[in-house]
């Protein structure tokens, strides 16, 4: 079996919510609630859910761009969130992040070139030469070519930005990149472009990914192994044909009969769920996805569901797939 590159264990981020005159703490923002997952070496690892569910956060607080509340995160066996200092700077090496928003991640007043190999000269490429080099070849790698490093970001179209935001994570000859929805923002056409870049660089660089998206389509074409987020709490990992061949959690139903099929005779049901997200501020006790939940009984509203293996390494929380509990 193909070593874990990454580790997340327990990882929990609360966000404070503050109130009255003094400005106190007056709650906690449960963005992320104890997820533990692996992502192996090469592999793509599809991060999936409604919005707000969390995925975004999970990828920040890996590559400790915001504290994690609590948890633990090791990549090649080192404790990510001990690191500081030159420690964590050496790691940023290998461990780069694809914006969402290619546009806001860039810097209008700097050309694009000089963006790229940014990261280049804080760690420690003298050379102006070799980092301009560096810059263009990964540009040529993204689909672009050289004379785009004299531009600035406005006078690219939304997908050329999310190319050059590629490039930029590839300059420093990363390990692990964290896809952040990295084509929420494109047209179909243009979306199916990145998505290839992005398969090929991986094949030619050896690359990992944690790829965060809701597009189920999406996560379907890149990902090999898919985990499904909902309020905070992991609620469904699998391989990608076991989870889209039969998906076990009720939520995970859900998404996937909402997909688009490409034929109009082609009749499925539609699960609709009703009720709204429930606020992460004051998540329900028991199942977080019990009041939606068109299969809740009991249990689901006072016990929250361990994530299990069902074989195969098909994880669900659910109490549907667990065993009754034993009278004492």
């Amino acid at each position: 079996m193909t070593e874990n590159l990454l580790e997340v264990r327990n990882l929990t981020k609360y966000f404070p919510v503050y109130g009255g005159v003094l400005r106190r703490v007056q709650g906690w923002v449960k963005a992320v609630d104890n997820v533990s997952f692996t992502v192996r070496r090469g592999e793509c690892l599809g991060l999936v859910g409604e919005s707000g569910c969390g995925k975004t956060t999970v990828g920040r607080a890996v590559l400790k761009l915001i504290p994690a509340t609590s948890g633990q995160v090791l990549f090649e066996g080192r404790d990510v969130f001990s690191l500081q200092g030159p420690d964590l700077k050496a790691l940023r090496h290998d461990m780069q992040i694809v914006f969402q928003d290619p546009y806001s991640s860039l810097d209008p007043r700097m050309p694009i070139g000089e963006s790229i190999a940014e990261g280049l000269k804080a760690h420690g490429m003298r050379s102006a030469r070799q980092r301009q080099e560096a810059a263009t070849e990964m540009l040529r790698k993204v689909g672009l070519e050289a004379y785009h490093a004299r531009r600035y970001p406005h006078e690219f179209s939304g997908g050329q930005r999310q190319r050059i935001g590629i490039a930029r994570a590839l300059a420093m000859q990363p390990k692990f990149i964290v896809c952040d929805e990295p084509v929420s923002a494109l047209d179909v056409s243009i979306q199916a472009q990145v998505l290839n870049i992005l398969r090929d660089l991986q094949q030619d660089f050896n690359l990992t990914y944690l790829f965060i998206a809701h597009n189920l389509s999406v996560v379907e074409h890149i990902s090999d192994r898919v985990a499904v987020m909902y309020l905070g709490k992991l609620v469904e990992m699998a391989d990608r044909e076991t989870l889209y061949r039969s998906p076990q959690h009720p939520y995970t139903q859900a998404l996937m009969s909402a997909i688009p099929i490409p034929e109009p005779d082609l009749k499925r049901e539609h699960i609709v769920l009703g009720g709204e997200v429930p606020s992460p501020l004051r998540p329900p006790a028991g199942c977080r996805f019990h009041t939606r939940c068109p299969l809740a009984f009991d249990r689901c509203r006072t016990e929250e569901p361990p994530l299990l293996d069902l074989g195969n390494e098909h994880m669900v929380a659910c109490h549907l797939r667990q065993p009754p509990p034993i009278d004492a």
